[in-house]
């Protein structure tokens, strides 16, 4: 079963001459069950790809279906945001500041529909590595990774089929970007979750994803396995580009 369906997706900001054509022609499909990668530089579309799906983008045309839905406009139900959540870069701009954890989490639980709020709150703190002592913390007393793990768990809140992942991992420290990567694949098998993660470090996509799609100057250049991206088989020129400039890094 397919999860995601990108077809033809155009996303722009401004009109006229004004106008900045970010993403174009896009197309790309996500099964069930599997993790997608976005991989380029910075400016080449990726996140703004998943901002189109969640509705954040002000402007695109094309198609995009989730799970058999087909979106329309900038409007997203509350049935889509529960099946679909997303995870941000920086794990402290995503989190209110003076929201505990407890707060943050029982929230987003009660949105949800959810009555035993706090016995999930306990399981989701769990699920994330956590555990009930971050409870009544706020984000400035926790570190990043604590933080990003507080980030996962409200995702996880809804209980989705679907995690978009934008640079989940970049704005922490080398030393913990490892243990979250663990985390979202530990998650992922147990959840049967379906992954789409935006990143520029292609040893992240290669560690956390099954296929990948390549972007520059917002068009999908090359959709590869990571079989072929770990044999260094990429196709389009920039593709190969890309895996030497990894290499040499």
């Amino acid at each position: 079963m397919s999860m995601i369906e990108i077809g033809n997706l155009d996303v722009w900001f401004g009109d006229g001459h004004d106008r900045v054509d970010a993403v174009r022609q896009a197309s790309f499909s996500v099964a069930e069950g599997e993790s997608f990668g976005l991989v380029g530089e910075s400016g080449s579309g990726k996140s703004t790809i998943l901002r189109a799906i969640t509705g954040l983008a002000p402007t695109w045309s094309g198609q995009i279906t989730i799970e058999g839905e087909t979106l329309t406009g900038k409007a997203r139900t509350r049935k889509f945001y529960k099946n679909v959540q997303m995870v941000f870069q920086d794990p402290y701009a995503s989190l209110h500041p003076r929201h505990s954890v407890d707060q943050v989490l029982g929230e987003t639980l009660h949105l949800h529909g959810f009555k035993d709020i706090d016995a999930r709150v306990v399981k989701l703190l769990d699920d994330v590595g956590l555990g009930g002592r971050f409870r009544f913390r706020y984000p400035h007393q926790l570190s990043g990774g604590q933080r990003q793990r507080v980030a996962i768990a409200r995702a996880l809140a809804g209980e989705p089929d679907i995690l978009l992942l934008d640079e989940p991992t970049s704005a922490l420290d080398v030393s913990v970007q490892a243990e979250i990567l663990n985390l979202l694949t530990d998650l992922r098998d147990e959840r049967k979750l379906t992954y789409v993660m935006v990143s520029h470090d292609l040893a992240v996509v290669g560690h956390m994803c099954d296929r990948l799609a390549v972007m520059k100057d917002g068009e999908i250049v090359e959709v590869m396995s990571v079989d072929a991206l770990r044999k260094m088989e990429a196709s389009h020129p920039y593709s190969q580009a890309l895996l030497k400039a990894s290499i040499a890094a």
